[in-house]
């Protein structure tokens, strides 16, 4: 019986969902791919690059501080840069993604421009990388993101939304984990907030868990029953 149970706990591989600073997320579903979302170069910004060598990199946006592939590229490495509507990666086109458009402002992208947010499912977790998103979300781009287990958010302002739009983002979308993003960290050389400004204006009904690693390896199973925030550590 304890064989049995071991045999069956080890069958359930997590995936894992790393940051390497800023916006940059790395992705690994159990079939061992990795996935780096928004690449940094890590020196134009003044951070660590991503310690990552990714398989497929998806790209939010075009802007120095999101589209550097190169780091993370091996010469197998597919590249998809802002790529709207739906389609599949990996092995078998096993990893279905969802390409959404939204602005880097509040002004329809006539400052900034626009981004794709890139919602994935990977193994039944439905994970959304909001990119550099600059405005709350309306109605017809929560209608096309639908459910969402994890959401990878900006709340560091001046180029995206701050802590209060954050949260108003997060109580429409409700997912049940949410990973802040973009946001001043040490060493960083850019004028945004830090995450403890975010994490002061915690909506009700959210609880906060500050993890310590730059880490976290989930399940559809193992997500909390309340909406939680994970902050992670810095890498």
């Amino acid at each position: 019986m304890i064989f049995r149970e071991i045999i069956v706990w080890r069958c359930k591989i997590l995936v894992i969902i790393r940051w390497h600073g800023h916006a940059c997320f790395e992705i690994i579903p159990k079939i061992g791919i990795s996935i780096v979302i928004d690449p940094h170069d890590g020196a134009s910004i003044g951070i660590e690059p991503p310690k990552a060598k990714a398989d497929i990199v998806l790209i939010t946006h075009d802007h120095f501080d999101h589209n550097a592939y190169r780091v993370v590229s091996k010469p197998t490495t597919q590249i998809i840069m802002s790529r709207k509507g739906e389609f599949s990666i990996g092995p078998q086109n096993a990893i279905k993604v969802k390409g959404i458009s939204a602005y880097h402002d509040t002004y329809r992208g006539r400052r900034r421009g626009s981004i794709v947010m890139y919602k994935l499912i990977v193994d039944e977790l439905s994970i959304l990388h909001m990119g550099d998103l600059g405005h709350v979300l309306g109605r017809e781009q929560v209608n096309e993101i639908s459910h969402v287990d994890v959401a990878l958010i900006p709340v560091g302002g001046t180029f995206t939304i701050g802590p209060e739009e954050a949260w108003r983002t997060l109580d429409i979308l409700r997912p049940k984990v949410a990973i802040p993003m973009h946001y001043w960290i040490s060493g960083i050389n850019l004028p945004l907030l830090s995450v403890e400004e975010f994490i002061g204006r915690a909506s009700e009904g959210w609880d906060v868990k500050h993890i310590a690693s730059n880490e976290v390896s989930l399940t559809k199973e193992t997500l909390p029953e309340r909406s939680t925030v994970f902050v992670l550590k810095p890498p």
